[in-house]
């Protein structure tokens, strides 16, 4: 590392418990740079196969888990909780004196990690540092950036084109999609303008911590206080054609609060929450599966809309009640949720 950044002498005493490769790369560097601030030159691990999969528009996030940037060491197993996004964090979990080695780490975390197929996230800082932070990840398959404490459309423009003058730089052919994280009253009141700012979003979600400090309430465990921007948030979703995607539970001790969370989450219309444990996971993707109701209704409208078809019909009924294209959309996202949770049988096949 240091030959490769054109430090050839000095003396360095390194205490390793362990240490990854792709960590102590990291450390290095950001030790050197650090003690030499005019080197530019990166070191960087080798592209593991494994991190070069992409991402869709359309996909399952129920959950996705936050992991600190500079604890690299709750990073290498992540991916075996099965959570549906990993997010590498750069903002509020990492002290401004550790920023630095943060980027570095989350930079090689994404080249060298496999996460079994979890979305590959990173939440940026705000103002500048946000955007600095975009050149350590963009050129190294991250798939989504979340951007907090969003107030207006013109923060999510200027992110995105700083993303896609980064993509050219690096001749970066996939996409790179964001996801704004409202987090105070004026972010709520500018929902829609923020979700409608940007074709690669894909989501809005909200931050309920600093939101209630902006109200200056406490945030409890029942929820009336942020209610309503729950509800302007997945309205403001639903209209921009995102996923509308709830905060975090904070107690990782509590988990028929957490269950009961995601339950009134799922029926407010939101489609996945945030997670700061691994334990977090399990009873967040059971609340957002269909109930057996749900699929079963979901087959038989699938199945009255398909008997429809084959005989020409324009229009179906199910009982008393007519199906028209939402509805049976509705179904099949029904039945792909039921599929992805584990509740369909195994011979199931997508509905076409």
């Amino acid at each position: 590392v240091s030959q490769t950044l054109g430090v050839h002498t000095g003396k360095l005493d390194i205490e390793d418990f362990g240490a990854l490769p792709y960590v102590i790369m990291a450390r290095l560097e950001a030790l050197l740079k650090r003690a030499f601030p005019k080197i530019t030159t990166e070191v960087l691990p080798p592209f593991k196969d494994h991190c070069q999969y992409t991402t869709q528009r359309e996909r399952l996030r129920r959950s996705r888990l936050y992991l600190p940037g500079n604890q690299p060491k709750l990073m290498v197993n992540a991916g075996i909780h099965g959570p549906d996004g990993i997010i590498l964090d750069l903002e509020d979990s990492v002290s401004p004196g550790e920023k630095d080695a943060a980027r570095l780490i989350v930079r090689n975390a994404l080249r060298t990690l496999d996460f079994f197929g979890a979305e590959r996230m990173v939440r940026i800082n705000q103002g500048e540092l946000g955007l600095e932070d975009l050149a350590f990840v963009i050129p190294h398959n991250v798939h989504v950036i979340l951007i907090p404490k969003v107030e207006s459309a013109e923060r999510i423009r200027e992110i995105d084109q700083r993303i896609q003058t980064l993509r050219k730089e690096v001749d970066r052919s996939s996409p790179v999609f964001l996801m704004p994280i409202i987090e105070s009253a004026r972010g709520v009141m500018n929902a829609l303008e923020i979700g409608e700012a940007s074709p690669n979003n894909i989501a809005l979600t909200i931050g309920l911590e600093d939101y209630t400090a902006d109200l200056g309430v406490p945030r409890t465990r029942e929820g009336s206080e942020s209610l309503w921007a729950r509800n302007q948030l997945v309205h403001a979703a639903r209209a921009a054609g995102l996923q509308a995607i709830d905060s975090v539970f904070s107690d990782v001790d509590d988990e028929d609060g957490l269950r009961e969370s995601a339950k009134k989450a799922k029926a407010l219309g939101f489609e996945g929450m945030g997670c700061i444990h691994p334990r977090q996971i399990r009873p967040i993707h059971e609340a957002f599966a269909p109930t057996e109701t749900e699929i079963e209704k979901a087959q038989a409208i699938v199945a009255a809309f398909k008997k429809a078809q084959a005989k020409g019909l324009g229009v179906v009924s199910l009982g008393s009640k007519m199906i028209d294209p939402p509805v049976v959309k509705r179904a099949h996202q029904t039945l792909a949720l039921a599929n992805a949770s584990q509740k369909l049988s195994p011979n199931w096949q997508k509905p076409e």
